[in-house]
């Protein structure tokens, strides 16, 4: 007997006003999942649910260390339903993962890069700047930034595990219910030809926002609601504005409100227009008053192709603990920040980055399932941090009357003729790998990110640390650096044969190789991305995150080494 019909995917995110001719998203089939037919229960090591930004990232990472998972999403395309556009910017950082990936290639091709940010207040530019002219930035074989409409990213992810396998995708499979135990995890699965069930290992919640999964495992969340209203414009233009982020913190075409202007792929720039806080999110995204304001910025002859248009409003809010037993919490599931600085998407890429080696090394037999309780540890402080910053800049382009509305005009005011004051306009600090404090499976002396920089191969060509990386297969990366004893080497051959560590030695131009695997860093670009100077060892992680630095080739590098692998000594304070 046929299944109850499948109930079609809900608006989600206050995107239910829409106008637009809008943007045309894969659809991908649906196949009858084995366990209707057979009436079993499935078994899956790790089960991903929602294929958006994050989850896709997670299943990609997994199907590149070749770890089996299953990935279920309840629609059958990309982007969601109602907001196919959205997070357009994507970070220094999120472009090196990509990279690592295997999907940058065509990011690149489609997007747009840029650097140059312009902020203005009424008429007058009040602070600019150049990402490529800070050193922060300059020496990653990627961009500072891409701008490219989040489907396509989502797109190329759902290719690029179809092509590495490991990771099977479900397309329209609801998740409906959950429980674990000691030995596992349940989950209930509604699709259109019928509900099945299965049992997992590990589950990791990608599911968005809406996520029923804080309610099934009684996830407590720190929340802050704000009353800040935003409607999206995506359009084409005749005449083109230049390839640069512009930003108005008070912007006379908008009643004084803040607007952002970005250029996307598909020659399509991104409007946000700041409205009142009691707008009406339907009337505010009527195409004929789109078009109002529009002309008001560029000019009435100006013509105007409307692509998207949708209202939002943002929250911050972030679950107090992204581990809850068997489930992990990633992406907007854990945490939902307001969108300046692109610090929404891009963290939820850093989630699974974080969570995917681990995961990957615990399922393998390399690392102890202890190595875990590091997700939380290192991205819940990443997303305490992100929330931080984009609440201080959402009360800096909408301060309360009183103190916030004063500081706000005395910064402006100071900022039209001071230098010094510049620095404080705050319209979004743009999203950093954020730094490990208080992490488990990191020493002291580690806990930072590391840039993909080049290097020099024994022949002279070029290569990065994501190629080291690749080569490392998701084990543990050691570099040393500078000329090493005989016996420093014979250690780290011994360490490399008991351990899942690959070891490469460093040189300079100069300096003569005492090891098989060397590589040669003449600008000291590969130690100042590892955060060491001089002759020093710096233990690197999958995620291109220092484990740990040192002098020496001794008790320290393996105290480091058991740590990074979760097998910190019982009672060791963290």
């Amino acid at each position: 007997m046929a299944a109850p019909g499948y109930a079609e995917t809900a608006f989600r995110n206050g995107y239910q006003f829409t106008e637009g001719k809008g943007y045309v998203l894969p659809e991908y089939p649906f196949v009858e999942p084995p366990e209707i037919a057979s009436g079993q229960v499935g078994r899956h090591p790790i089960v991903i649910v929602g294929a958006g930004l994050a989850g896709l990232t997670m299943a990609c990472a997994l199907a590149r260390y070749g770890v089996p998972a299953l990935l279920l999403d309840e629609d059958n395309t990309v982007g969601v339903k109602g907001a196919s556009s959205r997070g357009i910017c994507y970070t220094q950082r999120s472009l090196e993962i990509f990279e690592r990936l295997g999907v940058y290639e065509p990011i690149a091709a489609k997007g747009i890069q840029w650097s140059v940010g312009r902020t203005f207040a009424g008429k007058d530019e009040v602070y600019s700047f150049d990402l490529r002219q800070q050193s922060a930035y300059n020496l990653s074989s990627q961009p500072p930034f891409i701008n490219i409409q989040q489907f396509y990213i989502e797109g190329f992810l759902v290719d690029r595990i179809g092509e590495l396998g490991h990771v099977e995708i479900r397309w329209n499979n609801r998740v409906t219910a959950f429980d674990q135990d000691d030995t596992g995890a349940t989950l209930s699965v509604s699709t259109p030809a019928g509900d099945y069930r299965i049992r997992a290992e590990h589950v990791i919640d990608a599911s968005g926002s809406h996520t029923p999964f804080r309610k099934w495992v009684g996830a407590s969340v720190t929340a802050r609601k704000g009353d800040d209203r935003w409607c999206i414009a995506d359009v084409r233009f005749t005449v083109h504005p230049p390839a640069e982020r512009h930003t108005w913190i008070e912007a006379p075409f908008n009643e004084n409100r803040a607007v952002w202007q970005h250029l996307m792929g598909d020659d399509v720039w991104r409007i946000d227009y700041q409205m009142p806080p009691d707008a009406d999110p339907e009337q505010v995204s009527r195409e004929e008053v789109v078009r109002e304001r529009l002309a008001r910025q560029f000019g009435a002859e100006t013509e105007v192709e409307i692509v998207w248009v949708g209202p939002y409003a943002y929250k911050s809010e972030c679950v107090d603990r992204m581990r809850h037993g068997r489930l992990f919490f990633m992406g907007d599931a854990a945490k939902v920040v307001s969108p300046f600085g692109a610090r929404g998407g891009n963290t939820g890429i850093a989630d699974a980055d974080n969570l995917a080696w681990k995961l990957a090394a615990v399922v393998r037999g390399t690392a102890a399932p202890s190595l875990l309780d590091s997700y939380h540890e290192e991205r819940h402080e990443a997303a305490t941090q992100n929330v931080q910053v984009t609440n201080r800049t959402g009360r800096f382009l909408r301060p309360l009357a009183g103190i916030e509305k004063t500081f706000r005009d005395a910064v402006l005011g100071l900022a039209r003729q001071h230098p010094f004051a510049r620095q404080l306009v705050n319209t979004g600090r743009m999203a950093i790998a954020n730094p490990y404090s208080r992490s488990s499976a990191c020493e002291r002396t580690g806990g930072l990110p590391v840039q993909n920089v080049s290097f020099a191969w024994p022949d002279g060509s070029r290569g990065t640390i994501n190629d080291l990386l690749q080569w490392a297969d998701g084990n543990l990366l050691l570099l040393l650096f500078g000329d090493a004893s005989r016996s420093s080497l014979e250690r780290l051959r011994t360490l490399a044969q008991t351990a899942p560590l690959r070891c490469v030695q460093v040189l300079g131009a100069e300096g003569r190789a005492g090891a098989l695997e060397h590589v040669r860093d003449p600008q000291g670009h590969v130690q100042g991305a590892c955060h060491v100077f001089g002759h020093a060892w710096a233990l690197i992680r999958p995620d291109s995150y220092v484990a740990a630095t040192g002098e020496s080739v001794d008790a320290a590098l393996v105290h480091a080494l058991g740590r990074a692998l979760g097998a910190a000594l019982q009672g060791e304070n963290a």
